[in-house]
């Protein structure tokens, strides 16, 4: 699928960063795995989001440095990940970062939990069933009136970036089932007025 054009990298600028898409695999099939960030961080507060960061000079490159992030923030295994690849950079116009979207399989899962307590409150691993449940689903309006797709799932209200990852890889992945003609579909504030944190 094509990047949408606000989604598009610059030719020049903007912070090289990585997220790591994890999937896995339970009893109650395929999941993702999703930190819930600390609020009061200056970038992204109290944000549902995927393990990632900037990329390190010290990193070779995206899938590194998703690898790394994802150990440091929820004590990840690497050694139990498969990295089928990466998907195309995107560009987050309000934060100048440029995501390179790194897609895993978690051949070994292991325990995780919010290792960097400092940025992550909390580690979910979130059933692809319940991102598809259009009971789940919802719009979010953002604080330049904008609204993007959202899911309302284990606590958390994913939106901003994150949602609109998921979004397509419903999609793509075949899982996506009806739901903008849902009463789910009405746009709710993502970050209330006066609050920070916009994606």
């Amino acid at each position: 699928m094509p990047v949408p054009r606000r989604m598009r990298p610059p030719r020049e600028g903007g912070r090289h960063s990585a997220v790591l898409v994890l999937f896995g695999e339970t009893d109650a099939g395929p999941d993702v795995l999703l930190i819930q960030r600390n609020t009061g961080l200056r970038r992204h507060s109290g944000q549902p989001a995927f393990p990632g960061g900037s990329i390190e000079p010290s990193d070779p490159g995206p899938i590194a440095c998703a690898l790394r992030e994802a150990e440091e923030e929820t004590g990840l295994d690497p050694a139990g990940v498969r990295v089928l690849g990466t998907l195309p950079e995107l560009y987050i116009q309000r934060t100048g970062f440029r995501v390179t979207p790194v897609l895993g399989w978690w051949h070994t899962p292991g325990d995780v939990h919010p290792a960097d307590t400092g940025e992550v409150a909390s580690v979910a691993r979130v059933p692809v069933g319940e991102l598809a449940d259009p009971a789940n689903r919802l719009r979010t309006r953002h604080s330049d009136g904008s609204t993007g797709p959202a899911f309302r799932v284990r606590e958390m209200l994913v939106w901003g970036f994150t949602a609109g990852i998921l979004n397509q890889l419903l999609v793509l992945g075949g899982w996506e089932r009806p739901w903008l003609d849902s009463g789910a579909a009405e746009p709710v504030d993502a970050v209330p007025p006066g609050r920070p944190g916009v994606p």
